[in-house]
């Protein structure tokens, strides 16, 4: 080894010293530089996560990495309107939600013989599709409540005139109004 040689740090590329070394994965790094990439916390080897040649906390790794979707939020009833953008993911762009407009949302209204319109958005729902609720068809993606845009399962449905509710809009919207039907212990709701 010549002089000023030695192993190069995995993020700084300089010389790693013996006193001043974390190892992970076979590389070298300082301790000061032995942080995540995203959030710039100090690792070491309980929280470190390796993805090539890059190193993250759990948290941000999870973030970058991780599943996506219904199911894997952050934890413990947590709710994060992390896009992810700082990680450099693409958030998913969701069309407007819009209510219903089909004036007559029975299926017994639509043509006989012709497969299932959906009366959220008045398009054809084929089988593959196909969720039902409320006495209709619907697409998957406009199975959503007519308030909030909430999506929705057969379980949280609740319906009004052919237009589908999560059980909590439909609570406020349709639901008993007046003393000791509040938004919670002891409140009183004025209506007008």
């Amino acid at each position: 080894m010549s002089f000023g040689g030695g192993k190069k740090c995995g993020c700084c590329q300089k010389t790693v010293y013996f006193a001043e070394e974390v190892q992970c994965e076979g590389k070298s790094w300082h301790k000061s530089c032995f942080l995540c990439m995203v959030c710039r916390k100090n690792l070491d080897s309980t929280t470190v996560a390796v993805h090539v040649n890059e190193i993250y906390c759990k948290s941000c790794y999870g973030k970058k990495y991780g599943p996506k979707g219904y199911g894997f939020g952050g934890g413990a009833g947590t709710l994060s309107m992390d896009t992810g953008e700082g990680l450099g993911i693409k958030p998913e762009v969701q069309a407007p939600h819009r209510p219903t407009n089909n004036p007559n949302a029975s299926k017994f209204a639509q043509k006989a013989g012709s497969s299932d319109v959906c009366p959220r958005c008045g398009k054809n729902v084929y089988l593959a599709e196909k969720v039902i609720g409320g006495g209709n068809s619907w697409h998957k993606s406009c199975f959503r409540c007519a308030k909030c845009g909430k999506g929705l399962e057969s379980t949280t449905l609740a319906d009004r005139d052919g237009e589908i509710y999560c059980k909590g809009c439909y609570a406020k919207n349709f639901g008993p109004k007046g003393f000791g039907f509040g938004q919670g212990a002891g409140a009183l709701a004025h209506s007008q």
